[in-house]
């Protein structure tokens, strides 16, 4: 059993869920400890039998629940020492014996999935994305790139499932209510990708074997799920690939999204 599932996804807040066989993790916890609790609930998941929660940087939008969640249910928090260093807040609400460490590029497991971090560019202390492995299928997760480098688009080839940031359309956000300061940040080198961008991602990553994606972080105020989706597809079309070559859904911002079953 390899699945995944995004319990919410937006700058509200993210969490995602992915099971194997005998593990269960979270990558961030950036709803409160209660949404966290009941989205889990509503999928049949105990947060008890939860085995870590993986952190990719110290925005609250990824940890506003983190410190909560962690301590009423005992789970083990991993992140790297910069982020850690970069929400105390968070840190001093963990047990010392839940807190982990891992480093960028380097492997590590956890129960049966084994773990590749990635450093991806964003304006936080030394954000990652990740891969995750079991039996012969990946699951990446990247979300929060500012632009994608070569590094990035390596660690997500050979991926069957993505989560991938499809956050704003340059047109809606160039009319949109966001203050000029940061409207040049979403857009800069270090903020956000766009729906554009997103296409040429996937449709790259089909040459390498990706069969699912799921489009996620999408602004509220700068994007739609109907343009995210449809500029992707253009972006498949322009590049002589049939749209039906690939599943595509988009993560909800509220609610869990559609369970994706590797194995299915």
């Amino acid at each position: 059993m390899f699945k995944f599932c995004s319990l919410y996804s937006g700058s509200s807040g993210n969490s995602l869920l992915i099971e194997s066989t005998n593990t269960k993790i979270l990558v961030d916890a950036g709803q409160s400890s209660k949404k966290i609790e009941d989205a889990l609930l509503s999928l049949g998941v105990d947060p008890c039998k939860l085995n870590a929660i993986l952190v990719t940087h110290e925005h609250s939008d990824h940890v506003q629940g983190l410190g909560t969640f962690s301590k009423k249910y005992n789970i083990p928090v991993y992140a790297n020492k910069k982020t850690w260093d970069a929400m105390p807040e968070q840190s001093e609400k963990i047990l010392d014996i839940n807190k982990k460490y891992y480093y960028p590029s380097e492997n590590f497991e956890i129960g049966d999935l084994k773990i590749h971090p990635f450093r991806i560019p964003h304006d936080a202390t030394d954000p990652c994305g990740f891969n995750m492995f079991f039996g012969n299928k990946k699951i990446s997760i990247a979300t929060d790139i500012g632009h994608v480098t070569s590094d990035v688009i390596h660690s997500l080839e050979d991926s069957h499932f993505i989560l991938l940031e499809s956050n704003y359309d340059p047109n809606v956000l160039k009319c949109s209510k966001y203050p000029y300061l940061l409207k040049m940040r979403i857009l800069g080198p270090n903020g956000h990708l766009a729906n554009e961008d997103a296409g040429k991602v996937v449709s790259y990553l089909l040459k390498s074997g990706l069969k699912q994606v799921m489009l996620g972080h999408l602004s509220k105020e700068n994007n739609f799920p109907e343009l995210a989706y449809k500029t992707v597809v253009d972006e498949l079309i322009q590049n002589k690939y049939d749209e039906n070559s690939i599943n595509i859904n988009i993560a909800n911002r509220l609610s869990p999204s559609q369970v994706i079953d590797l194995d299915a």
